[in-house]
């Protein structure tokens, strides 16, 4: 076996010392770019079959549960599924917010799309997207964090983790065309290997996630240390306080606001809305009499002004109060546990009918409906 090899392998030599350069280097050339392109077609293809977002009318007709972490990605399936009447949007501090207690709560069907460091323009997209595939929400919590109120909201649409716009909207030729990129392809291939058993689902289908350690893990000494840093505990106010001229609140802008408040007008009276500030550690808010403390008081009026506007709930947790005072509740400065999810969820559920804090002034209720209308 071993000469005639040796035989051909010396004609194919030969062969090509005979001809022209130009025409090897073209052989070579087409049989790599033939190579190549058949490649990424079966890639391509095995991305079509698998279809990892469930946008595919072809694809394989198999479960597909939420398989990434990466929660831009997922969410639009999610809302596809078009198992869920209403949804929590914001950022990592709504992720905790249980959708099956809010369905208790509700009695609706409840999905959190909130993302981690979602920004305010993301959210509305998110919001929006929901709005186009199922229709008004019969409940919408939006988690307020500062993103709504950064004033370079207008220019920082994004964060370094993108945002795949071409999986929110309506063209689905347009989005076959961004199917072969990297991040789908690791995406196709955990689901293969879910299927395989090899790899976990790492969410629930309604989008909830608990991304904090678990409860039994928690170290009250090492929150501390991750709350206040290395300045140490204590909150020092700024004095004197510093005081906002009428000149000064009337050129504060918040582009996103402006987002918010067109959200908010394309949902009808039936939908109930809630405007919940979330509540960070007070480690994590302005110091009280700062300038960020001014200019954070004059956006929560801003909101509270929209609030009333369009019919909404707005509440504020993100104040000074027996939760946010308590290191315990914490992970960080700005992650709570899940015992105060658990019971900030029930406290949304309190305001949205218009009341304020059963017993320890846990937060304001800047804009709501009369607690004796029981409609509500």
């Amino acid at each position: 076996m071993i000469e005639p090899f040796y035989e051909a392998a010396n004609r194919w030599v030969r062969s090509i010392r005979k001809e022209p350069i130009e025409t090897t280097w073209a052989r070579f050339s087409c049989l790599g770019l033939t190579t190549f392109g058949g490649g990424v077609a079966m890639v391509y293809l095995f991305v079509l079959l698998v279809d990892p977002f469930d946008i595919i009318p072809f694809s394989l007709p198999i479960e597909r549960p939420i398989v990434s972490i990466s929660q831009r990605y997922m969410y639009p399936m999610v809302i596809r599924s078009r198992r869920y009447d209403s949804f929590v949007i914001g950022t990592s501090t709504a992720r905790l917010l249980d959708p099956e207690r809010l369905d208790h709560l509700f009695g609706t069907r409840f999905a959190n799309l909130a993302m981690d460091s979602m920004t305010a323009w993301e959210q509305q997209k998110v919001a929006q997207y929901f709005l186009s595939v199922i229709g008004p929400p019969k409940v919408l919590i939006v988690g307020l964090d500062l993103v709504w109120c950064q004033r370079d909201a207008d220019r920082a649409r994004v964060t370094f983790r993108g945002f795949p716009g071409w999986l929110y909207g309506d063209d689905s030729w347009s989005a076959y065309l961004h199917l072969l990129n990297t991040d789908t392809v690791e995406i196709a291939v955990r689901l293969v290997g879910y299927r395989l058993g090899v790899y976990p689902s790492r969410m629930r289908d309604d989008g909830y996630a608990v991304f904090t350690p678990p409860e039994d893990q928690y170290d009250l000494a090492r929150a501390r240390s991750r709350i206040w840093g290395i300045r140490g505990p204590g909150i020092r106010p700024v004095v004197p306080a510093v005081e906002l001229s009428a000149e000064q609140r009337a050129a504060l802008t918040f582009p996103a606001l402006a987002w918010l408040e067109g959200l908010l007008e394309q949902l009808p009276a039936t939908t109930r809305t809630i405007l919940a500030f979330m509540p960070v550690h007070v480690a994590g808010q302005p110091r009280p009499g700062s300038e960020e403390a001014a200019f954070e008081q004059v956006c929560k009026a801003e909101i509270a002004e929209i609030g009333r506007r369009r019919g909404a709930v707005v509440a504020d947790w993100r104040i000074p109060s027996p939760t946010t005072r308590d290191d315990a509740n914490y992970w960080d400065s700005v992650h709570y546990r899940l015992p105060v999810a658990d019971h900030l969820a029930d406290q949304i559920a309190r305001a949205a009918r218009g009341y304020g804090p059963d017993a320890e002034p846990t937060y304001r209720l800047l804009a709501g409906p009369d607690p004796s209308d029981r409609t509500h």
